[in-house]
């Protein structure tokens, strides 16, 4: 997901897909736990978009 699309999204559209990418996180770390993951990539490429949202979220909080 790039800046571009997060930045256009409402702020309940930011909070919704920062639920749904921090699930995603915590089940890959899970799986990575028990079992290597194929790409591990995959940890690094959802943090960075839990940390995109949360700042887009952030930004949209201070333009308030």
């Amino acid at each position: 997901m790039k800046n571009s699309e997060i930045r256009s999204l409402s702020e309940s559209e930011i909070v919704e897909r920062l639920a749904s990418e921090k699930e995603n996180l915590t089940k890959l770390r899970f799986a990575h736990a028990i079992s290597p993951i194929e790409n591990p990539n995959k940890i690094k490429e959802a943090k960075r978009n839990v940390a995109r949202l949360q700042t887009a979220l952030t930004e949209k909080k201070i333009a308030k």
